[in-house]
């Protein structure tokens, strides 16, 4: 994908990522978690506003970056993919809404994603 993204930072296991969003509601810390699950090799993709003690994936940051964030996050899974190349991701939104906001990021750019992911 051919879009802006922010600068990712991850700890060594590549499972937590950070990024700044920046825009017009000022500079907010954004967080990706790989999050194991019960199933082997099977991981939930977290994402949300970070705070000092925890993310926050029910925030609505409206810093009008949406497209450049959901950039990032894909940016995020190569990362991820290159360290576990067996795994899988599991994404869905906290709400209904932000499933379809994803839903309508992905559909966007579906055919240069099938390139390098298999989407289900």
């Amino acid at each position: 994908m051919n879009i802006e993204k922010y600068p990712l930072k991850s700890e060594e296991t590549f499972t937590v990522f950070e990024f700044i969003s920046e825009g017009p509601n000022g500079i907010i810390r954004k967080m990706i978690q790989y999050q194991k699950t019960n199933e082997p090799d099977l991981f939930n993709l977290a994402f949300g506003d970070k705070n000092m003690t925890h993310f926050d994936d029910t925030a609505i940051s409206n810093n009008g970056d949406s497209e450049k964030v959901l950039a990032t996050v894909v940016a995020s899974l190569y990362a991820f993919f290159d360290k576990y190349p067996q795994a899988f991701v599991y994404a869905t939104g906290s709400t209904q809404s932000r499933t379809r906001l994803y839903r309508m990021g992905i559909s966007k750019y579906y055919h240069e994603m099938i390139k390098d992911f298999y989407l289900y």
